[in-house]
């Protein structure tokens, strides 16, 4: 029986589809052409690409911050120098710690001035250094900042860890009371919540390492002395250290004009307590709140849109002393 012309045909065209009658075998890819075809992903944000021009602003920020830090931190480790008559004088009357009293020779003004008299007999008195200096080179030393010819340098603080304020707490027998600084930049508040603190009979205070004021003379001044009972903390991290607490079994209560409870009834102050308090206007930060188990507000007038950081902390601090008795 003959072939079928139609299945023939068929087969003649699959023949020449297929490559027959060409001179050698078409190679295939092995998959490789396969795996070109495939996708390569989402498309990288433009910081992540190499060589494009947000990477490269994004490196460059990156590097600016990085040097802030840098000297942000060279700053911290070097000694502050005080300057101007009043607050030499009363940084000397708080008995701030201090290396070296530095007064401009020759300067008229300095000679018959009393706050000057008075700054070189409490130095002579606890034994400073008295060093004379040039007004150009002074100048210098103060960065073009008013000083009227005299200084006073202070050497770095020395922060305490945030468990050495837990440590402190044991060795009290008291329930623990801690209060947490997130984000005070003003100096005068830190040294007034330090003094408040050791007035009520806190355990000490703790500031985030970043974003926040640190132990500078002025803020030694404001707390009046407290700062040498008191130990202050910083903490690298704010949120993660409140969480340690936590773990310690402190109760960490915050402070918010809009709080869950009013202060009065918070009847946990009683109990081990991590107060928080944020800053003037912007208040305690999204991280930092959501690590508080309670927020409580204090109550006052519609007329008063907010109490100065010091001055709440102080009323917290004052609650939390009549419920310990």
């Amino acid at each position: 029986m003959g072939a079928d012309p139609l299945m023939a045909g068929n087969s003649q065209r699959r023949g020449r589809s297929s490559g027959a009658g060409k001179k050698g075998a078409t190679a295939g890819t092995g998959g490789k052409g396969r795996r070109a075809l495939a996708g390569r992903g989402a498309t990288p944000p433009a910081e992540m690409r190499p060589g494009h021009p947000a990477q490269r602003r994004a490196q460059a920020d990156a590097r600016r911050r990085a040097e802030r830090d840098r000297s942000r931190q060279r700053a911290e480790e070097a000694p502050e120098l005080l300057l101007g008559r009043n607050p030499v004088v009363e940084a000397l009357r708080a008995r701030i710690p201090a290396t070296a009293l530095y007064v401009v020779t020759g300067d008229s003004r300095t000679a018959g001035d009393e706050r000057v008299t008075e700054a070189l007999h409490l130095a002579n008195d606890r034994g400073l250094p008295l060093l004379e200096v040039g007004r150009a080179e002074f100048d210098r030393m103060a960065g073009g900042a008013l000083h009227q010819g005299i200084g006073l340098q202070v050497p770095p603080y020395e922060y305490a860890h945030p468990d050495d304020l837990l440590d402190a707490a044991r060795d009290s027998g008291r329930p623990a009371l801690v209060v947490a600084m997130d984000g005070v930049t003003d100096p005068r508040n830190l040294g007034a919540v330090v003094r408040s603190a050791a007035a009520f009979d806190a355990h000490g205070v703790v500031v985030p390492q970043r974003r926040s004021v640190g132990m500078t003379a002025s803020a030694w001044r404001t707390s009046a002395g407290a700062a040498a009972r008191l130990p202050v903390a910083r903490a690298v991290n704010l949120a993660r250290a409140l969480a340690a607490y936590q773990d310690a079994g402190l109760t960490t209560v915050g402070l918010a004009g809009d709080g869950d409870v009013d202060l009065h009834d918070a009847d946990v102050l009683a109990d081990p307590v991590a107060l928080v308090v944020g800053a003037e206007g912007s208040g305690l930060s999204r991280l930092v709140r959501e690590r508080c188990d309670l927020v409580v507000r204090i109550p006052i007038g519609r007329d008063t849109e907010s109490l100065n950081v010091s001055v709440a902390a102080g009323i917290a601090l004052y609650q939390a002393a009549l419920l310990r008795g």
